[in-house]
């Protein structure tokens, strides 16, 4: 019965989640300047004369008052249509099932990555620093994470291509099918989100490490390593894995600045082209299914926690926010 209301409450709220995109992208997408319209007919250089205008309009149902606009929308994204794109004159269905498969790939790809930067960050600041390189280790690795976190994608893209394609000349500048052309765009997404995740790790893993149960672990006689592999890391993790909905979501906006740096077909390089010739349907359709990858992601992410620490609810959540890394009070570290 728990887990039947966890699955409700989980629908009800993802349901809320995609009428709320797709109502900000119907009220968002009519503030932008310019005629919905000059999409359906060949664009903003189209020579088509007024009659033409309104025959479209009149197909498209634009010449009905807003509310009947937004209402039919609704219905129609109720029953599963999303619609024929004005500009590319195909099922936005179709359209965003072609793009679909290269953003995942890329944002998967992206989140991986930067796990397994943020793990090894950790774990090298905790191993290898030792007693008397504690506090230099931590400030070299807090050091990195928040300069890693803060570069912007498209700054850092651009810091790739100039000393891995152009300088070097190891790697494609521009996106291919091989593996070679997905190193760059998986990079410039993962490494700001390597070092956010770095954070949180390597802070929640020096809580782990002096929490009583890894003191019980030492007083066992088990080692240091083992105390750090088989209590600490997992226990740290737990704040990563609650931000892993988040910071896939993250990946797939981010994605629409690395897919045009690098040439790359994908969602983000659609949306972008849609809402530059304001092409409704398209729109509404890659940004509700971008916000249905992040409602299944974060329930995937739940799930993954649950399985982690399967402590009910309540217990997990007050561990959870014991672990999280809390605001130094002024005059030094708590």
């Amino acid at each position: 019965m728990r887990y039947l209301r966890w699955l409700l409450t989980r629908l009800a709220g993802g349901l809320f989640v995609l009428w709320a995109v797709a109502t900000l992208v119907f009220i968002g997408i009519r503030l932008v300047p310019g005629d919905p319209v000059e999409a359906i007919v060949g664009g903003p250089g189209s020579q088509a004369g007024p009659e033409a205008f309104a025959l479209a309009r009149a197909e498209y149902g634009l010449d009905q008052p807003l509310p009947v606009q937004y209402g039919t929308m609704l219905a129609n994204l109720a029953s599963g249509d999303l619609g024929t794109s004005y500009s590319l004159k195909a099922p936005v269905a179709e359209v965003v099932a072609e793009q679909l498969p290269g953003t995942l790939t890329l944002a998967f790809l992206a989140w991986a990555l930067a796990w397994v930067l943020a793990v090894a960050a950790a774990l090298f600041t905790a191993l290898a620093a030792g007693p008397r390189l504690a506090h230099l280790a931590d400030a070299l690795g807090s050091g990195l994470e928040i300069l890693a976190a803060a570069v912007p994608h498209f700054w850092l893209g651009s810091i790739l291509v100039l000393v891995f394609a152009t300088g070097l000349g190891w790697l494609p500048p521009v996106a291919t099918d091989s593996a070679a052309g997905l190193v760059l765009p998986v990079a410039t997404l993962a490494l700001p989100l390597a070092g956010f995740l770095g954070q949180v790790m390597r802070e929640s893993l020096a809580t782990a490490l002096a929490s009583p149960f890894a003191l019980a672990a030492r007083a066992r006689g088990e080692s240091e390593a083992d105390v750090l592999l088989r209590h600490g890391l997992r226990h740290a993790a737990l704040p990563g894995i609650s931000l892993s909905g988040w910071a896939l979501g993250s990946l797939i906006s981010g994605a629409v600045v690395v897919e045009a740096l690098f040439a790359r077909g994908g969602l983000g390089r659609t949306l972008l082209s849609a809402v530059t010739v304001r092409d409704i349907p398209l729109v509404t359709g890659v940004v509700l299914v971008s916000a249905l990858t992040y409602v299944v992601v974060m329930a995937a992410a739940d799930v993954v926690e649950r399985l982690v620490d399967p402590r009910p609810g309540s217990a997990r959540t007050t561990a959870l926010r014991a672990s999280t890394p809390q605001p130094a009070p002024a005059g030094g570290r708590p």
